[in-house]
């Protein structure tokens, strides 16, 4: 039965089978500040037959790693993504979990999401951590791992055994009917995904005559080969020696010693595509590369239709799949890449070697700056060969890098996966905390408020970087990052979120005098952060303010994303500093009112302006006008707007219930985010209903009747356990690649339970 059918009985209870169970119990996460590391135990019986790495090669324990592959077998096509159950069922164990009272039965309403509530909220707190967050599954991308893979292998530290049994186990649950892989878990085969699969496969063990990798390696060849893939596939095939540099359009390194005021400095990047680029141009200017193994020479023999020596070098550097294809290079990114092929060809060696010198302190600088966790988990791999080939296979910097490679990796019921950055410990736990306080349940739940309280400012970061300017950073002291303190790239959501949620906290109750520590000393901090990174436009990006003008967008080179060049001010951003902000200003009006208050005009303006005819809002970071719609209601309102004269929220509100579901629920595709126009899901979503619920209740609409179905549709969904169904992926970045949050199955349609609680015991929509 699919995970998404199963809501009579306890989710976990339904899919764990019992001869699995001695496999995953093998596994458990361990935390410590929000870090989250999955370690292995060898069971009793290999304890004595396996002492060393070289003793996996024994058949006791080839079968077993065999037998663990099995029980960690996923069919994809009954539901694309986990539900977290290696986790969830530990902690609950560990938590010592017995499910809540449904209570007595009721034909009220109000009274049955409050029920359901306090049920989700019980059934929640069993899964948090001593330390106060949520962990979870913060994957989808399938081109993350294949880059771990090879660089292990160029580096010659393979990953330990367990471990890549699962990393091999996921990316054959991955495989789509046809034979590829897509971008992400859920989308069509690409040439980006087949390839990085394929080759990470055969790293870690994959005959060349296994069925999967003969269909695998079918696809590639009716899709021309390999000489097809995208830009950052071909870097990857550049360094494991199976395509050649001379195939790779130069990236020109020395760009990075231009003068900083010039508009296409890489310095005036979105920070993840300038954290790439950085190491990516280390590689090109040292033409890094493997040794010519048995396998290197497998590899040019599968991966192409023509034989190796034979490829068109020149020709394959602008050769890349349709099926691949998003952003198509621009007339301007060819132009500047012939002149960067021709110079190329003369380029100064002592200019070249100066420059890698820069990238190289710059890029030990960024393990500095966090813990050796680098902002993202694409640059943190290519860093860690960059800092092996600058520093060497025995220095500290290279042994940190592979030491936090642990961090990026995710156990889930279909394998192992390296998420989309160290988790999304911050995020969701804020999340938690809002629906907690929305109907006065931290009341119910004191112990649970009280470590997300503790949690929240222990995560607040608290240190400046030394010279700062050095390594173009932004003033990050007092914000907070997606994921944890040490990873240490404050967000602009997420430094408004921590602000808003600290000051409710201060008036809950929950904790008085010396707890509350996040103060208003503290939060000041995070008011600089905020202003220090609002646009000219008036909006919020995410990281950093916006760098360059909007034509440096013409020189993406990554074909597979949109909008990847700079930090643009998006609507989800722009509504949670708005919200922030207020906070504060209601609470403190003696610091930066001014500039505060102009901050929040601007930004007011800058909400309403994106507003699409329909009125809707697009959404940047999640599935994708019903996110950022209620993202923009709820920015409008914070800032001013009055939700029952306001035509920009009517206008919001209409769009809503226009797309609500004969069932009551709201679904919507994550091809909404791809084609940037509203796709229905066949299936009413649990997360997509959740935000169009906050939305209208948001704004006071009074259309009770389409209210109480997308409430009952929450609660019709929600187990006897009070857990939620996994459904679609509700992430995304880039408009084009989503990403699992697991989290949000319980944490919004919990937060819309308490909003409707709250409202029906005021009297608005009482049953």
């Amino acid at each position: 039965m699919p995970v998404s059918e199963i809501v009579d009985k306890p989710l976990i209870l339904n899919t764990v089978k019992p001869e699995h169970q001695p496999f995953w119990d093998c596994w458990a996460l361990e935390t410590h500040r929000g870090r989250q590391v999955w370690r292995f135990t060898l069971p009793q019986d290999l304890k004595e037959i396996i002492k060393t790495p070289q003793d996996w090669q024994k058949p006791e324990a080839q079968q077993f790693l065999i037998n663990m592959q099995a029980a960690f077998a996923y069919d994809k096509k009954g539901q694309p993504h986990s539900a977290d159950l290696p986790y969830r069922t530990s902690r609950l164990k560990q938590t010592g979990f017995s499910p809540r009272e449904d209570g007595s039965s009721t034909e009220n309403l109000g009274e049955r999401a409050k029920t359901a509530a306090k049920k989700g909220f019980h059934f929640y707190q069993g899964l948090q951590t001593d330390d106060g967050n949520w962990p979870g599954d913060y994957g989808g991308p399938l081109f993350l791992q294949p880059g771990m893979i090879i660089v292990s292998y160029l580096t010659k530290h393979p990953i330990q055994e367990p471990h890549a049994s699962l990393c091999k186990q996921y990316m054959l649950n991955m495989q789509n009917e046809d034979g590829g892989w897509g971008l992400h878990i859920e989308g069509k085969s690409t040439m980006l995904g087949t390839v990085l699969q394929y080759v990470a496969l055969r790293i870690l063990g994959k005959k060349k005559d296994d069925p999967q990798i003969e269909k695998a390696r079918k696809w590639i060849h009716e899709n021309g080969g390999a000489n097809y893939i995208p830009t950052w596939g071909k870097f990857y095939l550049c360094l494991l020696r199976v395509y050649e540099w001379k195939g790779f359009n130069s990236i020109l390194p020395e760009i990075w010693k231009f003068p900083k005021w010039l508009s296409f400095h890489p310095s005036k990047y979105w920070c993840h595509a300038r954290m790439v680029h950085m190491p990516m141009a280390y590689c090109y200017a040292n033409k890094i590369r493997s040794a010519k193994t048995d396998l290197v020479k497998e590899l040019r023999q599968e991966l192409y239709t023509t034989p190796y020596n034979e490829v068109n070098w020149k020709k394959a550097r602008n050769q890349f799949c349709e099926k691949d294809l998003y952003t198509p290079h621009s007339s301007l990114l060819k132009f500047a890449t012939g002149l960067m092929n021709a110079y190329e060809k003369i380029h100064l060696k002592s200019w070249r070697k100066s420059t890698s010198r820069f990238l190289l302190k710059q890029m030990k600088q960024e393990n500095e700056n966090t813990f050796s966790i680098n902002l993202g988990p694409v640059n943190h791999i290519m860093n860690t060969l960059c800092m092996h080939h600058g520093f060497g296979n025995e220095s500290i910097v290279f042994k940190d890098s592979i030491e936090r490679w642990s961090d990026y990796l995710w156990l889930a019921e279909d394998g192992m996966k390296m998420n989309g950055y160290n988790g999304s410990q911050f995020w969701d736990t804020n999340f938690a905390a809002l629906s907690l306080m929305e109907a006065g349940m931290d009341k119910e739940f004191p112990d649970m408020a009280k470590n997300i309280y503790q949690w929240m400012d222990d995560q607040q970061i608290k240190t400046e970087i030394p010279h700062r300017e050095e390594y173009d950073r932004c003033i990050r002291k007092g914000g907070w990052a997606f994921s944890t303190f040490e990873q240490g790239w404050p967000i602009t959501d997420c430094s408004a979120e921590g602000m808003k949620t600290s000051i409710k906290y201060m008036h809950a109750g929950i904790l008085n005098g010396p707890e509350l520590t996040v103060n208003k000393e503290r939060l000041k901090d995070t008011v600089n952060v905020l202003l220090a990174y609002q646009n000219k436009d008036g909006g919020w990006a995410s990281y950093e303010p916006t760098r360059a003008p909007k034509w440096v967008e013409k020189m993406n080179a990554a074909e597979v994303f949109g909008d990847i060049m700079l930090d643009y001010s998006y609507a989800e951003c722009t509504s949670a500093c708005l919200q922030g902000l207020t906070t504060f200003r209601k609470e403190y009006d003696d610091y930066r009112t001014e500039e505060i208050e102009r901050a929040i005009k601007r930004g007011h303006a800058f909400l309403r302006s994106i507003q699409r005819e329909d009125g809707s809002w697009l959404g940047s970071w999640a599935v994708c006008f019903t996110y950022a719609t209620w993202f923009g209601i709820e920015g409008l309102i914070a800032s001013g707007e009055d939700p029952q004269t306001s035509p920009e929220i009517k206008k919001a509100c209409e769009f809503i219930l226009s797309k609500q579901k004969p069932d009551g629920g709201w679904g919507e595709h994550f091809e909404s985010c791809v084609q940037k126009k509203y796709v229905e899901h066949p299936q009413s979503q649990v997360p997509n209903t959740a935000w169009a619920l906050l939305a209208l209740m948001a704004a006071k609409n009074p259309n009770k009747e389409a209210i109480d179905k997308g409430i009952q549709f929450l609660i019709s969904k929600q187990d006897s356990w009070g857990d939620v169904p996994q459904q679609q992926i509700s992430g995304v970045f880039n408009f084009n690649c989503m990403i699992t949050y697991t989290a949000y199955r319980n944490v919004f349609p919990l937060w819309a339970l308490s909003r409707y609680t709250k409202l029906s015991e005021q009297g608005l929509y009482h049953s």
